[in-house]
């Protein structure tokens, strides 16, 4: 199990060897003859009772590391997971293993929570997932005391650090769980962690001691670049023709990836775009068919791709500078995770130290704007002065930026600082479950729906009873998996239903809460402490320092400059990004020509032969094929199948 870009951290714990039984686990169930990286020794340790962070690459195996575990061992491992989409895609996947698994995520009917809990007490399932904010709640309390749990895995880990670059409050609930769960171990994993957070991460877990594993960050398939141009137009069209096959590309403004999408649909790309502003179920449309090979370009906001398991990426683009490392490494990781050639490009033009200044002051802005959205909250609300305390209403934050003259990007920075200086609790990740009422009589409705809208209206009726009385609760994928009807098609169905006023159709989105943690008080009352301000934005300065650093550097190996701010050592560069190709620049076409001739006549002893076996590894795919096409169109190669043969 040895591999070289394995670096365990645990002082007096030996490197562990895969044991039998989890081999033959992950034979049994996912096929595989051997773990990969540090999932062996992460297995090991945790089934041992220890607990353990691991810190992996994108791509680098996170579930086998404790979905395998958690097989062997007795009880129930409780995951907690961020992503409602994950949740739901790993449940699926486990339930086709066999295996038996749930989950409890905002949105979902009470008796189904409550039904999925007993499961787990009576011991019918192997997985929990759960997201953060669910951790904290009462329900869930109470019914963990009667469950047997193996042990708790906190995936994204770096989200209970508020020194990360995406510090989610909700994760603090998750070390109180140790008092209720005395002894059992902990894994939290992440693939983003500077050495603080990785500190922190254990602290806030409250590990027992310190026990981290860790594989490179070294992605060497993945070639990095940056890319100098006047305009996103012809820098993408350029770069887009360079490096085909499935693609993001990453703006951080809604309008400016739906007007990037629209310009390339102009120009005959197959392209679509995401951001928070679309319906729920729009998004998911819109992921699949990227993720299905439909639609190869899909721009976006930063909303998109946590928790996309997408292996054959070929190109990440960034339009726009991140305002930290970690979320461009997590971002344009999302690239080559196959082990293929793939490249991150991140463009510039001339304009990102500015911006990115410009983002250190919308996340810090004064104190006096936050006490003043703090009055303005209040107002919304109608909460009196004195009021409030405990009490959650929902928060339509579009609207509320429209009465008081808020920018959207900048009221979400502010919620967080009050979250974090203990005047409030804020979550977006409340969702609604879908509600459809027939508001035409029966006879009316059969005049208007006909073949497969009359198929999906029969099975309807018979699931939901009271739907022409009142609104009732709808799951569009039980519907789909009833009716074989696609889940798109039935939200489109019901969409244009809905505007003949045939029925009344409210799809499930995710909804906003805002609760006071203290009763109101004047906003000028409102104390903003040095460690939620100016600790912090010392801190975030750092990690922008460190993104205008990237950018501006012209020499150093951009590979290395990565790994070094995660804190590995690196020893040379990787000579496939746009720093390492200019301090050694790549073979002329002509160069490459002359080579493969020389290789292949060196190989030639007596007239013409085929099965010539080359060593071109330092010459990149598409020179060589390149090459290869030449040589053919001159008469110098014959092509027979995958065979070249040389004219003597």
């Amino acid at each position: 199990m040895h591999n070289p870009q394995i670096m365990h951290d645990t002082q007096n714990i030996p490197s562990p060897s895969a044991h039998d039984w989890a081999e033959g686990l992950l034979r049994k169930y996912w096929g595989f003859s051997s773990f990969r990286g540090i999932q062996c020794e992460i297995i090991d340790s945790i089934a041992s009772g220890k607990d353990t962070l691991g810190l992996m690459p994108t791509g680098g195996g996170k579930s086998i590391s404790f979905q395998v575990p958690a097989l062997a061992m007795e009880g129930t491992c409780i995951v907690v997971t961020p992503l409602i989409a994950l949740m739901k895609d790993q449940v699926g996947r486990l339930r086709q293993l066999g295996i038996k698994a749930t989950a409890i995520y905002s949105g979902m009917k009470h008796d189904k929570i409550i039904a999925a809990l007993e499961n787990c007490i009576l011991g019918d399932y192997k997985f929990l997932y759960l997201s953060p904010e669910r951790v904290g709640s009462e329900l869930f309390l109470t019914k963990l005391r009667h469950m047997k749990v193996s042990f708790v895995c906190v995936d994204e880990a770096h989200c209970i650090s508020q020194w990360g670059y995406d510090f989610r409050p909700s994760y603090l609930a998750i070390g109180n769980l140790r008092k209720l769960l005395p002894g059992k171990p902990f894994l939290a994993l992440t693939a983003t962690a500077t050495p603080e957070v990785i500190d922190d991460i254990q602290e806030k877990l409250g590990f027992c001691q310190k026990n981290v594993f860790r594989m490179s960050f070294a992605r060497p398939n993945l070639h990095y670049s940056l890319h100098r141009t006047a305009t996103d137009e012809t820098g993408l069209d350029h770069i887009l023709n360079l490096y085909p096959g499935s693609t993001i590309i990453y703006t951080n403004r809604r309008q400016k990836a739906e007007e990037i999408s629209a310009m390339l649909g102009m120009k005959g790309y197959s392209v679509t775009f995401f951001h928070a502003g679309l319906p729920d179920l729009e998004k998911d449309f819109r992921q699949r068919d990227w993720q299905e090979g439909r639609i190869r370009i899909m721009v976006a906001t930063n909303a998109f791709g946590m928790g996309i398991d997408k292996p054959d990426v070929r190109l990440v683009v960034h339009l726009d500078p991140p305002d930290s490392l970690e979320q461009y490494y997590q971002e344009a990781g999302r690239a080559g995770r196959d082990g293929q050639p793939s490249h991150a490009v991140l463009f510039c033009n001339g304009k990102e130290i500015t911006t990115l200044q410009g983002q250190l002051q919308r996340t810090f802005p004064p104190k006096e704007k936050i006490q003043e959205l703090y009055d303005h909250i209040c107002y919304f609300l109608q909460i009196p002065e004195g009021g409030g305390y405990e009490r959650t209403r929902e928060f339509k934050v579009q609207e509320f930026c429209i009465n008081f003259h808020h920018s959207f990007s900048e009221v979400h920075p502010m919620l967080s600082l009050l979250e974090l200086a203990g005047y409030i609790r804020f979550t977006d990740e409340e969702e609604t479950i879908s509600r459809l009422y027939i508001t035409a009589t029966r006879s009316q409705l059969y005049s208007t729906v006909h073949g497969e809208t009359e198929k999906l209206f029969n099975y309807l009726l018979r699931r939901y009873t009271g739907i022409f009385q009142e609104f009732v609760y709808i799951d569009e994928d039980d519907i789909s998996i009833a009716t074989g009807m696609p889940v798109k098609e039935i939200y489109e169905r019901l969409v244009a239903l809905g505007q003949m006023h045939v029925v009344r159709y409210i799809p499930h989105k995710r909804i906003p809460y805002l609760t006071l943690t203290r009763h109101r008080v004047e906003g000028k009352d409102v104390f903003i402490p040095p460690h939620v301000y100016e600790e912090r934005y010392a801190r975030f300065k750092k990690r922008i320092d460190a993104v205008i650093d990237y950018i501006t550097d012209t020499s150093n190996c951009r590979t290395a400059l990565l790994l070094q701010y995660f804190g590995e050592k690196v020893a040379e560069g990787c000579g496939n990004c746009d720093n390492c190709n200019a301090a050694n620049p790549e073979p002329t076409t002509e160069d490459v020509y002359g080579c493969i001739l020389a290789d292949l006549r060196a190989q030639l002893h007596e007239g013409p032969k085929y099965g010539y076996e080359l060593n071109l590894s330092k010459y990149k795919a598409r020179d060589i094929e390149h090459v290869i096409r030449t040589m053919t169109e001159d008469g110098e190669l014959l092509q027979d199948g995958l065979r070249l043969k040389l004219r003597g």
